[in-house]
Parts: structure tokens; sequence; C-alpha cells
């Protein structure tokens, strides 16, 4: 081989070419990779990070009390925390600043001048004003310029009653992920873990990238560097797991500060979270609020209780949300994937976990709706090279695009919505009437439907009226049972509460009327949008058609408790014209009969018989003026009633809507039983 041969350059010299560098391919930890695009789960400014922290930690508490079916009772407090006690806590000494000129913040002297004569100006035109005898406006002191330093902490902390986490487990749950080894199982810790769980199984979960905590530990880590805090403990056990650790985000591991167990005096049982993190409740506070109180309407089975907490009392905040039933979903259940919604990838992975043999035993046992003699004409489609005892592991590339190209021309049977967790009319209509306290109110649950292969099924509410209801149309929104507050314009929901349902059909102002819009969507696969998910597209049309035609079911019912109460109004404003006349018309009927009673009397006008029986009792006095004013009376209610009862039949209200009502089976051990309707639950103790 030869060797490299010097360059000549101009000046004579020689000299050796420089080895090009060698090209580095960095492999990033899934840690390392949402610490550098937060912003995919939420974590886009300090106040988007402070609202996306509590949400994760509340639904992630909600998720642990239900798998053990325990009603939730949940405590989320956020504590601000002063730049002093941050530096305290971090060991940092505060230091006075020497070269001022070097901040933000800093004012020249120009400036500061300039903005003395300001003030001095304004304070004299009100001077003026006031001598003027003009009303005169309060001067507001300018605030000072907060620095882009200034940064405000706090410290979140979420408690719950849920089934806790195994005291060896907690580190790596924290502290340790992957993302391209994702597994399917059902640990009894799924809660918690963070892309290892179920939350990436086909099923119904409230995450949205299955981060949980985690990513509120990366922010923690990248804005103050403070560790997080956990403490645990699991039903049955004398003792508390605590745990305070951080992440070592480049080698995405744990770096376990203490680790050790406590006495669990109180045999309390589920998890304490906290962390401390840069935020902003000031620019946050509204959606923060806003979000527990729509949790609140979702999940009237669950006991909120909210603080916010800082040195100035008067900004502290409390809100309890109570529990207003203890009628909970049932827990959502794993299923198998529907062949039309696979992808090669997915075939691909389930070809390496799975523990059958043969073609046919895959087919059958991995899908749903594919049963053993549509596994073997699905296989007989394939083509020559296939055959229902061959190998699955021993698949090619090819022939495995081949069995997908047939899943997505195939006919499939719809998977069933069992698999499914709605909030469920109960609940939904509770959760409306305990928050809004509407005047009116109507709920509609839809079956279950397809789209993709995947089963989804909405409920809607609308409500009528209510307290810190603004006029118009107010629409809230929920995937998987928890609020979407974000990027409302482009929702299904959002344009077809505006632009598909005509609301004047249904006796209903959109502008000046309180309406409250609830539609909650919930399925094995949200087709979110955006990077945020935080809402879900109109472009869907099975789910698009799904929403206008459950919106719609509410209006009618509306409707007829709108017509219900306009009749009403109609019958007591009859009512009332009638009754005042009432007495008129007493007096001046009286005043005729006591005339024709003098003249039968003298005998001048003979009448029929049946009439001077009348006129005779008038003499006597049998028959008084208030006799007849309340004869009258009772002939007006009379009348309005057949009035009211004929215009009732003719608008086609005679008969009131019937709802079915469900008789649960009894075991041997129940003392009580549940009628279970659409809109109420009424439970019998024997």
């Amino acid at each position: 081989m030869e060797s490299e041969s010097p360059i000549e350059t101009k000046k004579g010299k020689s000299r050796t070419p420089k080895k090009a560098k060698e090209s580095i391919l960095k492999q990033k930890s899934p840690a390392e990779f949402f610490a550098e695009n937060k912003n995919i789960a939420g974590f886009d400014n300090p106040g988007k990070c402070l609202y996306t922290t509590v949400r994760e930690l509340v639904e992630n508490a909600l998720d642990s009390a239900e798998s053990i079916s325990e009603l939730p009772v949940v405590d989320i407090t956020i504590e601000e925390i002063v730049k002093s006690k941050f530096n305290s806590m971090i060991g940092l000494v505060d230091r006075e600043r020497v070269d001022e000129e070097l901040y933000d913040d800093y004012e020249t002297a120009k400036a500061r001048e300039k903005r003395l004569a300001k003030e001095a100006r304004a304070l004299e035109m009100q001077a003026k004003n006031a001598a003027l005898g003009k009303k005169v406006k309060e001067h507001v002191v300018p605030k000072s310029v907060k620095g882009r330093g200034e940064a405000s902490f706090y410290r979140v902390t979420c408690k719950d009653n849920g089934r806790g986490m195994p005291h060896d487990d907690i580190p790596n749950m924290f502290g340790r992920d992957d993302l391209f080894n994702i597994h399917f199982n059902t640990c009894l810790h799924a809660r918690y873990a963070v892309l290892s769980g179920t939350k990436y199984g086909l099923k119904q979960t409230r995450g949205k990238f299955g981060l949980g905590a985690k990513m509120a530990l990366i922010w923690s880590k990248m804005s103050t560097g403070l560790p997080i805090e956990i403490s645990s403990s699991m039903k049955g056990e004398n003792y508390i797991s605590f745990c305070r650790l951080d992440i070592d985000i480049h080698r995405n591991i744990p770096h376990i500060h203490l680790h050790e167990k406590r006495d669990n005096n109180d045999r309390w049982h589920g998890a304490e979270i906290q962390v401390v993190i840069e935020g902003n409740w000031t620019t946050y506070r509204s959606k923060i609020l806003h979000y527990m109180r729509q949790m609140a309407v979702i999940t009237p089975y669950a006991q909120f209780l909210f603080k916010f907490v800082t040195d100035t009392p008067d900004k502290n905040v409390t809100i309890k949300f109570a529990r207003r039933t203890d009628v909970m979903p049932p827990v959502p259940v794993e299923t198998k994937h529907h062949p039309s919604s696979v992808d090669i990838l997915l075939i691909k992975r389930l070809i390496a976990e799975t523990s059958k043999q043969t073609l046919l035993q895959f087919l059958q046992h991995e899908f749903v709706n594919i049963g053993k003699s549509l596994a073997e004409r699905l296989i007989g489609e394939m083509g020559p090279e296939f055959s229902p005892k061959m190998a699955v592991k021993s698949l090619t590339d090819q022939q495995i695009v081949r069995i997908h190209q047939l899943f997505r021309q195939a006919k499939f049977d719809d998977p069933s919505g069992d698999c499914l967790s709605p909030a469920g009319e109960y609940n939904l209509r509770l959760g409306i009437i305990k928050e809004l306290h509407p005047d009116m109110v109507a709920t509609y649950s839809g079956s279950a439907q397809i789209f993709e292969g995947h089963p989804f099924i909405v409920e809607a509410g609308v409500s009528v009226g209510g307290k810190d209801v603004k006029q118009g149309l107010n629409i809230f929104r929920f995937a998987n049972r928890i609020p979407l507050l974000f990027e409302q314009g482009g929702d299904v929901v959002t344009r077809t509460a505006l632009k598909r349902i005509t609301w004047n059909n249904y006796k209903i102002n959109q502008t000046q009327d309180k309406i409250g819009v609830f539609v909650s969507i919930v399925s094995t696969k949200v087709p979110f949008k955006g990077t945020g998910k935080e809402y879900i597209g109109d472009d869907i049309s099975e789910i698009a058609s799904a929403v206008k035609s459950a919106i719609q079911q509410c209006c009618i019912q509306l409707k007829l408790k709108i017509l219900k109460k306009m009749q009403a109004r109609e019958q007591q404003e009859r009512k009332r014209n009638l009754s005042k006349y009432i007495p008129d018309a007493t007096n001046a009927v009286y005043d005729v009969l006591k005339e024709m009673a003098k003249l039968h009397a003298s005998k001048k006008k003979r009448y029929e018989e049946g009439d001077a029986d009348i006129l005779q009792k008038v003499s006597d006095q049998l028959i008084t003026e208030e006799a007849l004013k309340e004869k009258l009376t009772q002939h007006v209610e009379k009348v309005d009633y057949e009035m009211a009862l004929e215009y009732a039949t003719q608008s086609g209200e005679s008969e009131e809507p019937r709802e079915d009502i469900y008789l649960e089976s009894l075991d041997a051990k129940s003392n009580f039983f549940d009628f279970h309707g659409p809109i109420f639950v009424f439970r019998l103790f024997l």
C-alpha cells in the first residue's frame, strides 16, 4: 500500500494532510431527550411547568387510588419559596450587589430622572383635578422591574391514598427509564412506571406521554438542582418508604441521596411526592384552579384539597372539592390489538414478545376478533409460502409486510367497548350540578364506536344557567377523564358546538343564555393533535359525528324541559290575568243576582224553577259574594289546567320520557342493592 505523499507548498515546505475528524454518533438517553425537548411534555415556560407538574401528580394519584378501588383522597399544596429561603435550601449565601450596572433591572440616572419627572407631573395633574372638584384616580406607584434572573420557586406536594410503591423499586421508577425497550406488563406499580408500564399498552389511560412525575423530576433538576422526595407505603405495611433522589440526565440513572424505612404508626397507604421547581403562579393561577374545578366535575367520587401557601397571608388559597358520591367507574381493562390498528413495527414487536410458536396460534391469541377459522382463512389468503404451522418467529420482513397489508384490507368485526371506562351519566351529571349549580342540565352517554380499529365512547352534558358561568357557550373538554384547557379553538368539541349545533332550534339562546357544554371522550387511543396533545382534531369523521349526536341528544332533553318551563310560565301568566278580574266580576255578577232576586220576590217577574231556587238562596244569604268568588276561582283553575293539558298534548308532551332502571344481582354477603339509572343511583339497604 502506498504511503501518503506530502503536499508541496508555495514556500517549498511540505506538509502532511490532516486526517478528517471521525463523526461521532451520540446516543441520547430518554431523560436527556425530554430535557432538551421539554415543550413536548407541556413544560414550555415556568408557568406551564407549574401547571403540568400539578396535573401529572394529581392524575397519577387518581390512577393509584382507582387501581385498588379506593375512593380517591388527593391533597395538593403549592408553597411559594422566596429567594432567600431558596438560597438557604441550596446552601447559597445571599450576596449584595457590587456592580449595579451589570444587572438587567439597572436604571440609569437619566432614566430615573425621566421617571421621577413623569411621576411628578402625574401628581401635579392629580392635585389640579382635586382642586377643581373632579374625580381623581388614585396614583399607582409603578412596580419595580423584575430582572430575568429573578425566578420564582415553588414546592409542590401531592399526597394520595392509593396503592403505594414497593420499597426497593422506588429509585428506578423515578430515576430510570428506557424509551426504546417499553415493557407491557401489569406491574402493581404501573402508576409511577415511566415509559415502562401499561401506559404504552392498549388500554384507556389518563396519561398523555406516560411520563408521570418523571418530567417534574427532570424540570426540578434543570431549574433548581434540588432532589425530589417520595414517601410511600403499601396496604398492610408497618413502615413508610422514604427516598430522596435526583436523576443523572446523561446516564439515565437515579442518584440516591437517602433511602430508608420509617415507622408507619397510622397505617397510612399511598404516596406523597414533593418537588421544588421554578414556576409562575401569577400567570397560571387561573389555569390551575380551572383544572382542579374541572377535575372535580369529571370525578365527583374523589375528594380534593388544594392549597396555595405564601408568606403573604391574604394571598393564600384553600379550596376543598368535596366528594359527592361513592359510585366509581369500573377500572379500564387492558385489551389486545385490533388487526386494523397495528403497523409493521408493532407486528414485529408482538412477534418478538409472543410465547406462541405457530402463525395460527399467534393470530388467534395476539389479536382481538380473530378466531381459529378466520385465522386459517387469513393464512390461506396470504399466499403459498404461509402455512398455519409455520414458526411465527421465522417470518421474513417481506412476509410481515404481507400480513400488514392483509390486515389493512380484510374485514374484521369491530372491537368491543367493554375495555373502556367512561365517567358515566350519573357521575357527569352529579359533577356538573355540584360545581356549577345550573338551572337545568341534561346528559347523554353514547354507545361504543370505532375509528381506525380503536373503540371510543362519547359522553356529553349541556347545562343552562349556573354559578360562575359566563353568558354564551362555556366549553369543557375531557379526554380519558382529564380536562383539556389549551388550544381550544381547533378542538372537535369547540368546532361542533360553535358551528354544527343550531341552538335556537332547542329554545336556547347561544349569546344570552349561560350554556355549559361538557364532552368527555374515552378511548384506547385518543387522537390528540399537536406536540402538547392538548386538543382532539376535527378531521376524524367518526368522532365528530359522535360528538355532534351526543350534544344534540342533550339539547333535545333540554328542549323538553324548557318547553315545560315556558308552559308553566304561560300557565301562571294566564292564571294571574284571570284571577285579577275575579273580584270585579264577582261583584258585578252578585249585584245582578240581587236585583233579579228582588224582582222575583216582588213577583214582578217569574223565573224557571232552577233559576228561582238560585235567586231564593241569594235572598236568604245562602249564596254570598264570597261563595261566588270562591266558585269563580275554582273554575279559573279548572279551565287553566284543561288549557295547559291541551297545550301539552298538542306539543307532544303528554307523556314523560321514560328511563330504564337496572337492578344489580346480589351476592350472599350484600346487605343492600343499587338501582342504576342513567342519571341516578338509588341504594336500598335491607
